[in-house]
């Protein structure tokens, strides 16, 4: 099996998201309707740097729960595009984060680290999205959550 990836600019006409809130660098795989593989590169110049905090920056949790969230909607979106009869309207379909279950943080993300998140959807009921996500760092568990989502077409 091929691997799939998405560069930035694909993870742009797939996500509203601009800088400084645009928080998946790259997908480097996935597979419609199971699961999507990102990263983020946690850099020294990241806005949240300067202020959490000044003597050792550390990621601020809310700021990985919503990469995480943006990686379920990045598998959201490949998911709908890989459905045979699925006609993407002009503006590209918004997903909304609508719940954050059972959100675990394991270990520091600081700047230099290289975010690997790892989404898996486990099911949609009603128009929710249900997933599973991790956030990993040198195969090191980071943060895990559970990510429920809906599609709003704009």
């Amino acid at each position: 099996m091929t691997s799939q990836s998405i560069d930035i600019d694909g993870i742009k006409r797939r996500l509203p998201h601009r800088y400084p809130f645009l928080l998946v660098d790259r997908v480097v795989d996935y597979t419609p309707g199971e699961s999507l593989t990102a990263v983020k590169n946690v850099t020294a110049n990241e806005p949240w740097v300067t202020g959490h905090f000044p003597e050792k920056a550390i990621m601020p949790g809310v700021l990985l729960v919503e990469a995480m969230a943006q990686s379920c909607g990045l598998l959201a979106f490949v998911t709908r595009e890989a459905e045979p009869d699925a006609e993407m309207p002009p503006e590209a379909p918004l997903f909304y984060l609508v719940g954050v279950d059972e959100a675990r943080f394991k270990r520091p993300v600081e700047p230099g680290d290289i975010v690997e998140l790892k989404a898996t959807l486990e099911r949609v009921v009603r128009g929710i999205w249900l997933f599973k996500v991790r956030a990993e760092v040198d195969g090191a568990l980071a943060a895990s959550a559970g990510i429920r989502c809906t599609m709003r077409e704009m």
